[in-house]
């Protein structure tokens, strides 16, 4: 009978030691924010989406956040996105969410939460007035890839401090209808004397925007923070430092709300 006792206690003992090596584990390891990353896509299909999701994912190991990949819009409800602290439309093109699916994006925004819109992001949604508004430009055309003079409009904002103030870039220059909304603060523009912006898609004809040609820009909106960035076509894009530092930044404002002033 006592043997059985000491097998049991024992038992006991063991249970409760791993636990509390369990628990502890999970706040030892509990990430600081968790983004949704979302590449669904109705219209064109990057190539990069594979590469970019991949390092996204490493800059959740660096940064120590939670990255959750998903093409699945029926994930898009309030239930499910209680999870997160900001939602990623990377690389995403088309009217890809439902009636009930962008209600819950903007109740998930309206709720202090934040959102990231990479690239074809501002080709996403484009007859969802809310929706323009958040991403805060709409695409309207692109010329040719080519090199052009990248230059950062401000410092004071996480994650520039990678990027010189001007820096010769090679990236697919998207041309933008004017801003949806007054409150855009402008990171990075890029300088169209030193690029050819003439596009011609039928009746879709570019000439550029002029003297000022926002690539990536913030603002707090309808209760929540949007960052954007026109950055991002190539896959070769997702191998750079500096531009990959660019996204954590807006990612970390989108997620936190802090970051802002940081000066290097």
């Amino acid at each position: 009978m006592r043997s059985i006792c000491k097998i049991l206690i024992k038992s006991v003992t063991s249970l409760f030691a791993a636990s509390v090596v369990i628990t502890y584990s999970s706040l030892a390891y509990s990430t600081q924010f968790n983004v949704l990353l979302f590449t669904k896509t109705a219209g064109w299909h990057h190539k990069s989406i594979n590469g970019a999701v991949q390092a996204i994912e490493q800059l959740g190991d660096k940064h120590h956040f939670g990255v959750d990949w998903q093409e699945d819009a029926s994930l898009i409800h309030d239930e499910n996105l209680q999870k997160y602290d900001a939602i990623v439309f990377l690389l995403t093109s088309g009217d890809i969410l439902n009636t009930q699916q962008e209600a819950a994006l903007q109740r998930f925004i309206e709720s202090g939460k934040g959102f990231v819109g990479i690239h074809s992001a501002s080709d996403t949604e484009k007859d969802w007035p809310w929706y323009t508004k958040l991403v805060g430009h709409v695409f309207k055309i692109h010329p040719e890839i080519q090199s052009a003079q990248l230059n950062v409009e401000t410092r004071e904002f996480p994650g520039l401090e990678y990027f010189p103030n001007s820096v010769l870039w090679t990236d697919e220059w998207y041309e933008f209808g004017p801003a949806t909304v007054n409150d855009l603060t402008y990171l990075l523009t890029v300088d169209e004397k030193t690029f050819n912006p003439q596009a011609s898609w039928g009746d879709n004809i570019g000439k550029g925007m002029g003297t000022f040609h926002p690539i990536a820009w913030y603002h707090e909106y309808a209760g929540g923070r949007a960052f954007y960035t026109a950055l991002g076509h190539k896959p070769i894009n997702y191998l750079d430092n500096a531009f990959l530092q660019h996204i954590y930044g807006g990612l970390y404002w989108a997620a936190t709300g802090k970051g802002i002033s940081v000066t290097p």
